[in-house]
């Protein structure tokens, strides 16, 4: 019995899917399951600590329990959807450039609040919008 070359392809698909999981789409779930912990993690030190980030003067100034309720709904969100990504799910694709969209635009307002974070985060955002967004051709060739 001979080994059709397609169907040793990595991926985690099960009876439903109709495509595997391509290496970039992997790097972005991780690194979604990477980067959304750490959000979090943002988020629940601006609201413990509310004095411990300042900028005056900014146009997107905000109360800092404010932008740690918005890190962390931003953090949920990519842990969510990076865990789709990386079972495969049909949604998580989607879900995990929008996720990583909104987290760009945040991080993009935090940067006075700390720029050697939000500058960092938002380069790994701009990775997981690219990788999530990539064509990915079809495998059979149409056969």
């Amino acid at each position: 019995m001979t080994t059709i070359p397609g169907a040793t392809r990595r991926g985690h698909g099960g009876a439903g899917d109709s495509e595997s999981l391509s290496g970039a789409s992997l790097f972005a779930g991780a690194v979604m399951m990477l980067s959304g912990p750490l959000s979090i993690l943002m988020g629940a030190s601006g609201i413990a600590r509310d004095n411990l980030f300042a900028a005056s003067q900014y146009a997107y100034r905000f109360d800092l329990t404010a932008w740690g309720w918005m890190h962390i709904a931003v953090g949920l969100a990519l842990v969510i959807a990076g865990m789709g990504v990386v079972t495969n799910q049909s949604w998580g694709r989607g879900a995990g450039a929008v996720a990583a969209g909104i987290s760009l635009i945040t991080q993009f307002m935090f940067v006075p609040y700390y720029p050697l974070w939000a500058i960092p985060v938002m380069t790994l955002d701009l990775f997981i919008i690219f990788a999530l967004t990539r064509f990915h051709a079809g495998t059979d060739g149409g056969r």
